[in-house]
């Protein structure tokens, strides 16, 4: 059953009942049993478990301050519900077993929605929705579509759900270490193309632009990435649900999105 959605307004939170004691080790991690009926975190203070090295998701541009797409995702959704936020930078191997330890309340790191995720964490609705894209340069017109890729040759790594999709397709593969290496194959008329995902490619275009790429053809299923809390958090989901469709509807979702990528990738 759907949960349902929370309106997000300071009473209905009871932050009057988060202000409860923070831990004697400075974390806020959620605790249900906290005090607050929503079953929302102590001290008042979201805890964000992010990498910091995930461009440009998760970053530092040089020495200063964490940035990126989700930090200032994460940073709106705490405003809307009227708390204070503290980020914590985690390796990615080891971010889930952070989570169910409760050294933070949540997950924003582009964490994209599985069953077998699922089967262990609660999720928001998602904030970031993205797709399989073949790229080629500009003036090639021999390709609109995956069947196209037959006998073609593309740019990959081996390791990566794009390699197999590219096979699949009928293309012959070269391989490369990442993105990078890829699309210098593919300037240099080396390979006719790459797959990769959207998000890539739209980071690519906002940063470099003008390129002399383009997206070719889009797959059908796209890959929807979320909000992830330990499971039974369904309370606070709900509140950062609520949220984020308040900033779907006022627009901030769509301006942070256009800041990094020069499109909107939240729906």
């Amino acid at each position: 059953m759907p949960r349902r959605r929370l309106t997000v307004l300071a009473a209905t939170l009871g932050l009057s009942a988060l202000a409860l004691t923070a831990c004697s080790g400075g974390s806020t991690a959620a605790n249900p049993d906290a005090g607050s009926d929503l079953g929302l975190i102590s001290g008042g203070t979201l805890t964000v478990a992010t990498e910091g090295t995930y461009r440009p998701f998760s970053y530092h541009e040089g020495a200063g301050e964490l940035t990126g797409f989700d930090v200032e995702i994460a940073k709106a959704v705490a405003d809307k519900l009227g708390l204070q936020v503290k980020f914590q930078e985690t390796q990615w191997d080891a971010i889930f077993a952070g989570l169910d330890a409760g050294r933070f309340d949540v997950i924003a790191n582009q964490v994209s929605i599985n069953p077998e995720r699922q089967e262990k964490y609660t999720f928001s609705s998602p904030y970031t929705v993205s797709r399989g894209v073949i790229v080629t340069t500009d003036s090639d017109n021999a390709i609109s579509s995956f069947a196209d890729l037959s006998g073609k040759t593309t740019a990959q790594s081996l390791t990566s759900n794009w390699y197999e999709l590219a096979t699949s397709s009928g293309a012959q593969v070269e391989a490369v270490e990442g993105w990078a290496q890829a699309v210098a194959l593919l300037k240099q008329g080396r390979v006719d193309a790459t797959v990769n995902d959207q998000l890539t490619y739209l980071d690519y275009e906002k940063t470099n632009s003008p390129t002399g790429l383009k997206i070719a053809a889009t797959t059908e299923d796209s890959s929807e990435s979320a909000f992830a809390f330990k499971k039974g958090q369904d309370k606070l989901a709900d509140a950062v649900d609520g949220a984020l469709d308040e900033l779907r509807a006022d627009g901030t979702l769509a301006t942070i999105s256009d800041k990094y990528f020069g499109a909107d990738v939240t729906k």
